[in-house]
């Protein structure tokens, strides 16, 4: 577990505001809407956070994601933090859950997104909101609004989206460009907005693997900052 002196330089880092004990982190990869039945898959993320005067932070995670039904992918993972991968402690532990709503009757596919968070001695959290995904031509685009909100705290709900757009260059290689933002607590006009875009790389690595990497630059809470992000997929 991290000293309560690294959580407040943590919080130093990324300029946050306000007196709340929960917040929320910036996003960094994209939920696409998707469901294999039966398929179990072991999921590896690795994303950093560096702003113009301050260290990285680091966030190794590691989860399990299981296909429930044709419609309803499910999956449990937790997440690490720390200013180097020697000092990790467990920042959050994660429920998330993703319900296809469509399933070929529209030109697009839309998915409804829950995502149950718990940070040890801090508070507990709810992610929701809508994953949209269509297709055109050799584009895939995606476009998603999450609200999060703290269970413990009457602190306000904050809005945030992503999006990414994938061009197919060969079978199994796609690439693109993929942006997140935060929009503050709804009805605090004071809090800071982010946003940040870059390039991505998706790779398809045979039948059971698949890679993708992104680096973006932009805003996180009000600073400076890029961001490096990369998760590996396995299923079984």
């Amino acid at each position: 577990m991290l000293s309560k002196s690294v959580r407040r330089w943590i919080g130093l880092a990324f300029g946050l505001v306000g007196s709340a004990s929960v917040w929320a982190e910036a996003g960094y990869y994209v939920v696409t809407p998707y469901s294999t039945p039966g398929q179990l898959s072991v999921d590896l993320r690795y994303w950093t956070v560096d702003s113009r005067d301050r260290d990285a932070v680091l966030w190794p995670e590691a989860g399990l994601r299981y296909g429930v039904t044709s419609r309803w992918t499910t999956e449990l993972f937790v997440s690490f933090i720390g200013p180097t991968l020697r000092q990790q402690g467990v920042d959050s532990w994660n429920w998330q859950n993703d319900w296809l709503l469509t399933q070929g009757q529209y030109s697009f596919d839309l998915a409804l997104h829950t995502q149950l968070i718990h940070e040890p001695d801090e508070g507990n959290l709810i992610e929701f909101g809508p994953v949209w995904q269509t297709e055109f031509g050799r584009l895939q685009i995606n476009a998603n609004l999450f609200f999060e909100r703290a269970l413990s705290e009457p602190d306000g709900t904050e809005a945030k989206y992503q999006w990414q757009v994938l061009g197919r260059l060969r079978p199994g290689v796609r690439w693109g460009v993929q942006g997140f933002g935060e929009l503050g607590r709804l009805g605090h006009s004071e809090d800071p907005h982010s946003d940040r875009l870059g390039p991505v790389l998706k790779l398809g690595l045979g039948e059971k693997a698949q890679l993708q990497a992104a680096y973006l630059w932009g805003r996180v809470y009000g600073r400076r900052a890029e961001m490096f992000s990369a998760q590996f997929l396995y299923s079984f």
